[in-house]
């Protein structure tokens, strides 16, 4: 009998609908009728059917398992990612709160240390973003009793001071700005060259003591004190350290170029002179020591 083309095709899908058929209603019938020699006949043929049908049912079931199993990798995976997230914005928020009571500390022994000074504590809270005008605002003003021309120092030295005020906040005329001008002094004993510190215009981070006659006593390690000339600042806060002396160009003077003792990049806190007194010069030179001790330690990287 042929059974090639469309025909053929009919024949046998007739066929497996037929033996479906029969299969379904022989194993309904299963256990209910018994018929041992059909029985035995049908198994026989239809044992590779069941036998496949039996895989199929078994990888199925391994593939679903897979499924769920992947699922609940995919929910621990998401679960575990949500922790990660939670670890880390807690170990930010931990480091944060370490940084800034840290700040706060310095700051506070400052305070206490400095007993020529009433000061206020303030928080930076915004900044010029100018090309080269070095300002920021703090967080304090005439509220809190803070005034035009008040110093601005941290533990580390001298940061500017204020050239405006509001209510509830002030602008701060850091000493990088080229229009801010310090009367300083080299703090070293057999020198006590005096001269004015002020930004330069073309490096943001770099400020110079100027007005240095050419034969005067500067040289490269010098710390910069503020001399109490200017009536803004008082006498003895430190700057910073000499970096390197050169000559003005066809001139008779030279000038420092100098390394400021406070990092205006990471400027976050801040004290206000609201009040000073003169110390005794025995005190007054323990107070700049330590300043110049911190310093020291500062660059050679060794913790306070």
């Amino acid at each position: 009998m042929q059974t090639n083309g469309p025909v053929g095709k009919k024949i046998w899908i007739l066929i497996l609908v037929l033996l479906s058929l029969f299969c379904m209603i022989f194993f309904s019938a299963k256990g209910k009728v018994s018929i041992p020699l059909t029985n035995r006949v049908v198994i026989t043929l239809l044992a590779p059917l069941q036998s496949f049908a039996s895989g199929i049912s078994n990888k199925s079931g391994s593939i679903i398992k897979n499924v769920n199993d992947l699922m609940t990798l995919h929910e621990e995976n998401k679960l575990l990612k949500n922790e990660v997230i939670k670890l880390r914005e807690q170990n930010l928020k931990d480091s944060e709160l370490a940084a800034e009571n840290k700040r706060l500390r310095e700051l506070l022994n400052y305070k206490q240390s400095a007993k020529n000074f009433q000061l206020v504590t303030a928080s930076v809270i915004a900044r010029d973003s100018s090309t080269w005008i070095n300002n920021v605002v703090i967080d304090r003003g005439s509220n809190d009793g803070i005034k035009k021309d008040m110093p601005v120092v941290t533990p580390a030295g001298l940061v500017g001071y204020i050239i405006e005020v509001y209510d509830n906040y002030s602008l701060v005329g850091l000493i990088t700005d080229p229009r801010v001008a310090v009367g300083a002094m080299v703090q070293r004993s057999d020198s006590r060259v005096a001269g004015i510190v002020k930004g330069d215009i073309n490096k943001k981070a770099e400020i110079h003591m100027e007005n240095i006659p050419r034969s005067a006593d500067v040289k490269n390690g010098d710390q910069i004190i503020t001399s109490g000339l200017g009536g803004i600042y008082p006498k003895g806060i430190f700057i910073g350290i000499v970096e390197s002396v050169k000559n003005e160009a066809g001139g008779l003077l030279k000038y420092a170029v100098v390394k400021p003792a406070v990092d205006f990049q990471k400027l976050e806190d801040v004290a206000i002179i609201v009040n000073s007194r003169r110390l005794p010069p025995e005190q007054l030179i323990k107070q700049m020591q330590r300043a110049a001790d911190g310093q020291q330690l500062k660059r050679e990287g060794v913790p306070k």
